[in-house]
């Protein structure tokens, strides 16, 4: 079976993309979701625990579970 070799900016504009679509198709399909979404902005101050949440997440996901040398 023959392996394709994909150009990295190829890849990386097709997963934003499907990202993109999906949160297009999620914000459609969960309007409270999006009203929740409105809130959070706007009241940023209030939130701003769970925007500190969600980055050290995101750092312990991706920078320490980056590849072992």
């Amino acid at each position: 079976m023959p392996r394709y070799v994909v150009n990295p900016r190829f890849a990386f504009f097709i997963k934003l993309l499907v990202a993109v679509v999906l949160i297009i198709v999620f914000a459609l399909l969960f309007p409270p979701v999006m009203g929740f979404v409105e809130l959070a902005a706007r009241e940023l101050v209030v939130f701003w625990w769970l925007v500190l949440l969600v980055l050290l997440a995101a750092w312990l996901i991706w920078g320490l579970g980056g590849k072992k040398k």
